[in-house]
């Protein structure tokens, strides 16, 4: 019999992106595969359940799970529908082990063979299969859109008939996927813009979106494509030269974040204390814990002169555009595990052990089963030869 892959409909409040369009169902169903979708799963993506064609349409999320070999999700599912998946068969999402321990050991439990979206290595051949990248690119985007709707000025330079309006100053900090797309926005849409990473390596890439870029003197390039942790000395380095740039600013983007880890702080109440009057913060760490001080996880507040926007699941704004690029994702990782319309695990590719949380029972991610189990034990030492062991405390 063929693979069946089945996708459910997220039900994380706000969320409005699905797991399979219909281009990428078709696709699948090319690898020799069926596909099925719940009802309605794609409908606040604006994919109707009429565009997927060849497509079983269950209206009973528990008679689709327990049907499904594989099951494609954007959120992780709940523990209750975990359970309801088919014991040994296969999960496709964003999981974030670290911070979701039930999901973790409902997994275990049901002995589900989960790949984490999140955990795609970020190595060459799997960049087509890098969902947090292809997400990161539409908020990266779309923050600076949401920053000029809250401003009470224009971006672009524009003369007028009673004379010139100035171009606005637009400071990205964190030149990740994020920062980079919230560069060349910026820029294309006509604002003087500046970037701020503390990677040095990424004063290139924005020097080619035409932007300058804010030296602090100060490398920080950790593992992972991810920054490390600043030292105090470096924090009060890099604040001394920052905060010139943050005063000057009429729109700043920041971007920093690691997944499943708290946001690191970027920007102080002080910095914000002289931002000029109307200026506005788009702050994409909030989701975990904000890259400035006060900023509101899903809220906008006002904070002194700054207007300080807090804006969650930003991908999801776009759910058609983000729904296709993580659907693409997940299929070119099918593609890697689906050959000639059969399973095809192999555990020595790289890919495929690194993006695996949970297999056959056991948590397969180190970082992920420290989180949930805790710290394995130490090692007891090995008693010498002809000695004692110990039984007892001393005396």
């Amino acid at each position: 019999m063929s693979l069946n892959i089945a996708a459910i409909r997220e039900r994380e409040q706000g969320e409005r992106r699905v797991a399979l369009i219909p281009l990428v169902a078709q696709r699948i169903q090319h690898l020799g595969c069926t596909t099925a979708l719940e009802t309605e799963a794609g409908s606040a993506s604006f994919y109707p359940d009429a565009s997927y064609k060849n497509t079983t349409i269950q209206s009973d999320v528990g008679t689709l799970l327990a049907s499904a070999d594989i099951v494609l999700a954007v959120n992780p599912p709940t523990p209750d529908m975990i359970a309801r998946m088919r014991s040994g068969s296969i999960l496709i999402s964003f999981i974030y082990g670290r911070t979701h321990p039930d999901v973790v050991k409902a997994l275990q439990a049901q002995k589900i063979t989960c790949f984490a979206m999140e955990q795609i290595p970020r190595i060459s051949r799997a960049q087509a299969m890098d969902a947090l990248s292809s997400q990161a690119t539409l908020a990266g985007y779309y923050a600076v859109l949401l920053g000029t709707v809250h401003m009470p000025k224009i971006l672009p330079m524009m003369t007028t008939a009673v004379g010139s309006l100035r171009a606005a100053q637009v400071l990205v900090m964190g030149l990740g996927v994020a920062g980079l797309q919230a560069l060349a926005t910026a820029g294309r849409l006509g604002a003087v813009t500046e970037g701020y990473d503390v990677r040095p390596e990424t004063k290139e890439e924005a020097h080619s979106l035409g932007a300058k870029f804010v030296e602090t003197g100060v490398d920080a390039t950790g593992q992972g494509g991810y920054a490390r942790e600043l030292t105090a000395d470096e924090k009060i380095k890099v604040k001394g030269v920052l905060s010139d740039h943050i005063a000057r600013a009429d729109l700043i983007v920041t971007t920093a974040a690691v997944p499943g880890r708290k946001a690191p702080r970027l920007i102080d109440a002080e910095q914000i204390s002289k931002m000029k009057p109307g200026s506005v913060i788009i702050d994409m760490g909030a989701e975990g814990g904000g890259n400035c001080e006060g900023t509101v996880a899903g809220q906008s507040v006002q904070v002194g002169p700054t207007l300080l926007v807090g804006p969650v699941n930003l991908p999801s704004c776009l759910s058609e555009q983000a729904s296709e690029l993580y659907s693409k994702n997940i299929l070119n990782l099918l593609q890697q595990i689906i050959k000639d319309g059969k399973l095809s695990l192999d555990m020595t590719d790289e890919v495929i052990a690194k993006t695996l949380v949970t297999h056959d029972g056991k948590i397969t991610n180190d970082a992920v089963r420290e989180a949930v189990e805790g710290p394995a034990p130490a090692a007891t030492p090995a008693t010498p030869p002809g000695a004692a062991p110990t039984t007892g405390s001393k005396g």
